[in-house]
């Protein structure tokens, strides 16, 4: 590539980059147009994010950081300061990245847009008053604000109650066989359990035996009587020792068990802790707003017929057919506002004729099916990406960057299709957009290609081309331009047939309504359909939930989400498998959420590698002379670990008004390890060293270790030979967290009678990694096992056995089965959305057949 010139460097209308040393940036210039559309690509982990985000991002965000008080900088995530020469040209920039939604029910596609601050202006200004009822403010319609809540559930439309049923499941047991389940199972349930022997009451004794009015003290006395406590003492025991004046172990205080229940929900730090105790506090809707979280005086204000919540809970696409009447001034309802009081009627048509210019844009991007009131922690990245994307397309900014990162993640190629349209507006109203994408459909629309790689980790970070998009065919390193200009996908693999059905029948959940399907057993069957069409809700929710059942194990979900208290389960309504469970002996549920949610957990630990490695370390000669087991080499065991940063490996250094820098621990430099633990070597390298090599260095590393080798061997196979062994689990993408996840199943050696369950597991993948992962699918079928993908990529359901077409449409227009059978019978079926775009892939595969 070559390095631009002083000249070049002065070109209008290009931003130049010169020494970008980013992650595994290797100290890279390029010159990129603005007032384009420019698509960063390249295979996982090549280091487009690093060039998009932590370089071009972090620096224009650092800039217009400069400018605004120290003050106010504080109230920035502010990005580390990226490591760069220079940069010129570069415009002020937004930055729209994946991200899960917010993690509060209390963030709604509503706040998201700002489209409910208009709708609660609309009922203060507007609003069809009861007679009598002075005029409220705006903020009067948030259940967030004092002036709105709801006076008995404080605006989270459920009140909680902690009863005696509810915290003694089985009034069989006794104390002493943990009847009270609320109470902690570990030391300080048998704290409690030891007072109440003290205090005299008898703890074998089935609970129902006990007598209401001593049941009652145990669980809701607020009293905190401080008593000697003598372990594993009877009743009679403890008398005689207080009697003979015996020093007991210890003073131990009471708590009654609904305090405790109480007082963990509301102080403790921990999540796992707050979802434990939730369990025991019984929810139901607030009877004094019905579940609307407003007070009543809010709620009897109505617009059109619908009080503030009943509107935000219809689909945007009915908001839009309401206000377009409303805006351009044909609704009756306005012609009667305008004849007694003309002030609402402008008012009203002004602010529909604004809701109507946001919503369209919303039907732009394929959000029809959403209505405001949906919270954000039930939105999928990508649309959580898309409703900020609309936001930045109605706010008309002017000379711009917007940075995007995969906007086309969990999109179907139809929503794709909108998705350019949106950018399309963006770039016409003389805006640059830098975009991070995989998608081939999304790279063919761009003006300009910047192609990082040719590999991923430290085989990547150069750059391989920076021009228009044809010029990258010429470009024998990218494996960008081998998929871009070769319509040729690999051969189809031989179909194979069924080896039994699992039936599902009245499954009701969200739009789906008393559906019947049946999935093909011993095959690989891709469940399709646009955005919104019901896709997850069956195979994510509903069929692992009654799998789960019918297996005998709980639903378990890693995602735990902060505010427990109004954590929105939406139920199924209704499903039963009638037909084919008894052929399925496991399930494995392999999704995007995080391996874990600190820097402690990484690669190694999360495969179970760490385990081998650190055995391996303790049957050293050196290791056995100091008597080091395993644990010694552990970064989280206070022996073998760092005692300055405690096994993190970094120190944060406060910087006041700037962003807080991590440096490398000044003791261990980094290494997390003690001075002592680094001197045991295997192979001439310390636990360290190892840590810092990537998968693909440890496999020639460990090449004489099969249980280790075996295991490396597979995370290549998915493509992940560039992660280290150490990589902290906060630094890994959705997809990457995902492979992991597959890897480690593979590495099982699954028995057969297995099903897996993937939830669109090519997000975040390059095509050449997306085949690495069909190989892997394959084999999973291959040993005698069923694979079920919801996946929007044409080139993994092409390649299916069997395809299951939901839709037609998003929402309530979806929901149904459309078509289904193998990829060849869905291509051709005309009221299959999927059909157009899959029919194309089916044939280029016969092509190649």
């Amino acid at each position: 590539m070559n390095q631009p010139n002083d000249h070049a460097s002065q070109k209008k209308g290009f931003v130049t980059l010169r020494g970008a040393r980013q992650h595994n940036l290797k100290n890279i210039s390029i010159e990129i147009p603005r007032d384009a559309l420019v698509v960063f690509t390249g295979v996982s982990g090549s280091g487009k994010s690093s060039l998009a985000f932590g370089t071009l991002y972090a620096e224009a965000q650092r800039r217009y950081l400069e400018s605004v008080s120290p003050y106010a900088r504080r109230l920035f995530h502010q990005m580390p300061i990226p490591e760069v020469d220079q940069i010129e040209g570069l415009p002020p920039a937004v930055a729209l990245q994946q991200q899960r939604g917010s993690s509060t029910t209390r963030s709604s596609v509503g706040s998201v847009t700002t489209l409910s601050n208009l709708l609660r202006m609309l009922y203060s200004r507007a609003g069809d008053y009861p007679p009598g009822q002075s005029i409220l403010y705006a903020e009067s319609f948030s259940a967030n604000t004092p002036e709105g809540a709801c006076p008995q559930c404080h605006g989270l439309g459920k009140v909680y109650e902690v009863t005696e049923k509810s915290m003694v499941p089985d009034d069989s047991l006794t104390i002493r066989e943990r009847a009270i389940a609320a109470w902690p199972s570990a030391w300080q349930g048998q704290n409690f359990r030891d007072i109440l022997t003290t205090l005299g009451y008898d703890v074998d004794i089935p609970w129902k035996n006990i007598s209401k009015k001593d049941r009652d003290w145990i669980l809701f006395t607020t009293d905190k009587p401080k008593v000697p406590v003598y372990p594993g003492f009877s009743r009679e025991e403890v008398q005689r020792a207080i009697k003979n004046k015996m020093e007991p172990s210890y003073m131990g205080t009471f708590t009654g068990a609904k305090k405790y229940v109480l007082h963990t929900f509301a102080n403790t730090q921990s999540t796992l802790m707050k979802k434990r105790v939730s369990q025991y506090m019984l929810s139901s809707a607030c009877p004094t707003c019905n579940g609307k979280r407003l007070n009543p005086e809010s709620l009897s204000i109505s617009f059109s017929g619908y009080d503030i919540v009943e509107m935000s809970r219809l689909p945007l696409k009915k908001l839009l057919a309401m206000f377009s009447s409303y805006g351009d001034g044909t609704a009756p309802g306005l012609k009667k506002l305008a004849k007694n009081h003309e002030e609402k009627a402008i008012v009203a048509q002004r602010i529909a004729e604004d809701l109507v210019a946001r919503l369209h844009v919303l039907m732009d991007l394929g959000l029809g099916y959403l209505s405001l009131e949906r919270s954000t922690p039930t939105l999928s990245p990508g649309e959580h990406q898309r409703l900020r994307l609309a936001t930045q397309v109605r706010s008309n900014l002017f000379g711009v960057v917007y940075v995007l990162d995969e906007p086309s993640a969990g999109l179907h190629p139809a929503d794709t299709e909108a998705l350019l349209k949106a950018l399309n507006g963006l770039k016409a109203s003389g805006n640059s957009l830098f975009v991070v994408e995989h998608e081939l459909d999304v790279i063919r629309h761009a003006d300009w290609i910047v192609d990082v790689g040719p590999d991923a980790g430290e085989g990547g970070g150069e750059i391989l081309y920076s021009g228009p998009p044809e010029g990258l065919r010429n470009v024998a390193r990218s494996k960008t331009g081998t998929h871009l200009f070769n319509e040729h996908p690999h051969k189809k693999s031989i179909a194979r047939s069924p080896s039994g059905w699992l039936t599902l029948k009245d499954v009701t959940r969200n739009n789906l309504k008393n559906l019947d399907v049946s999935f093909p057993l011993g095959v690989l069957t891709s469940v399709t359909g646009v955005s919104g069409s019901g896709k997850s809700s069956l195979v994510s929710q509903v069929l692992v939930e009654l799998l789960s059942n019918n297996l005998g194990k709980e639903t378990t979900t890693e995602e735990v989400i902060e505010d427990a208290l109004q954590e929105e389960a939406i139920p199924t309504l209704g499903g039963s498998i009638t037909e084919g469970a008894e052929h399925i002996k496991r399930m494995v549920v392999v999704n995007q959420k995080p391996i874990g949610r600190t820097p402690r957990s990484n690669l190694a630990t999360y495969t179970g590698l760490f385990d081998v490695v650190r055995k391996l370390f303790a049957f050293t000669e050196l290791a056995k002379r100091r008597q080091y087991n395993a644990g010694r080499f552990s970064f989280n065991v206070g022996k073998g670990r760092c005692p300055n940063c405690e096994g993190e490996g970094f120190v944060m250094v406060e910087l006041l008004f700037l962003p807080s820098v991590y440096a490398p621990c000044p003791v261990c430099k980094g290494t997390r390890y003690n001075a002592e633990t680094l001197e045991v070597k295997y192979h001439k390298k310390n636990i360290a060293e190892v840590l810092k090599m990537t998968v693909n260095e440890a496999q020639e590393f460990f090449k004489d270790e099969e249980r280790i080798n075996r295991a490396l061997n597979v995370l290549q196979e998915v493509g992940l030979g560039y992660l280290r062994l150490g990589q902290p689990a906060t630094e890994l993408s959705g997809g990457e967290a995902q492979r992991i996840k597959l890897a480690t199943e593979l590495h099982r050696q699954s028995k057969g009678h297995t099903i897996y369950i993937l939830d669109e597991p090519t997000t975040g993948l390059h095509p050449t990694d997306v085949e690495k992962l069909q190989l892997q699918l394959s084999k999973l079928v291959n040993a005698g096992n069923t694979v079920i993908v919801v996946e929007h990529d044409m080139q993994v359901i092409a390649d299916s056995d069997w395809v299951i077409d939901i839709g037609p449409g998003a929402g309530d227009e979806g929901g149904k089965i459309v078509a289904t059978g193998t990829p060849e019978k869905v291509a051709n079926n005309l009221q299959s959305k999927t059909a157009l775009y899959l029919k194309r892939h089916v044939s280029l595969m016969e092509h190649v057949n």
